[in-house]
């Protein structure tokens, strides 16, 4: 697969089948990321994949803490709102999931059932944490964000499918604890990793994208 296609075909994947992956990949696919660009050559990320029953026993503590009402705490606050123009592509995708997956995530116990699913790692078999010490500065997130797509892109070129995971950092603090990750750390991103489920109706939803005269301007 050449890198043209890579990006263009890859998407959010929320249906796994239950093999693993084997961990040679993963670090193949890891250290593919690891070339990501970055401030300076920081290289500003750190990597957990987390498989097997630690994985269920983080899904079990997530759901639970969601089920008890316990207030999320992630490490990047939840944007509280959004302009006009991105406002409007995410209602795009509200009304194109509630057309082809009947899903209104306009309702709060939707979204409560989306949440779990998330903590659930929609099935995948594994988890994929990246995390950056919480005294970097801002632009670090930027080159995490590079490393991530770099991760996601690596991953698809090998038959790994992914989905980007904002509601599983949710409870940062408790997941940190959990995994053993030192508290001084920002958690940055969750991922769902494993084989796509290429019969799950929920594979196929693809959004589509602003049109290029809408993100791009020439000046000459």
């Amino acid at each position: 697969m050449d890198a043209l296609e890579c990006i263009r075909t890859r998407m959010s994947i929320r249906s796994y089948r239950k093999d693993p992956v084997p961990r040679d990949v993963f670090e193949r696919i890891v250290e593919i990321a690891r070339w990501s660009p970055s401030y300076k050559n920081t290289q500003p990320w750190e990597v957990v994949i987390v498989s097997g029953k630690k994985k269920e026993a983080l899904s079990e503590m997530l759901i639970e803490l969601l089920e008890k009402g316990e207030p999320p705490c992630p490490d990047i606050p939840e944007p509280e709102g959004w302009p006009e123009v991105n406002q409007e592509r995410i209602e795009r995708l509200y009304r194109l999931r509630a057309e082809k997956m009947g899903i209104d995530l306009t309702d709060p116990e939707v979204i409560k059932k989306a949440k779990v699913a998330n903590f659930n790692f929609y099935g995948a078999p594994h988890a994929i944490y990246l995390y950056q010490d919480s005294s970097l500065p801002l632009w670090s997130l930027f080159d995490i964000g590079l490393f991530a797509q770099s991760l996601m892109l690596a991953a698809h070129a090998l038959g790994v499918a992914t989905v980007p995971q904002a509601f599983a950092t949710d409870y940062a603090k408790y997941i940190k604890d959990f995994l053993g990750i030192p508290q001084s750390k920002r958690l940055v991103l969750g991922i769902s990793a494993g084989y796509p489920d290429q019969d799950s109706p929920a594979n196929t939803l693809r959004p589509d994208r602003a049109a290029l005269d809408e993100i791009l301007m020439w000046v000459e």
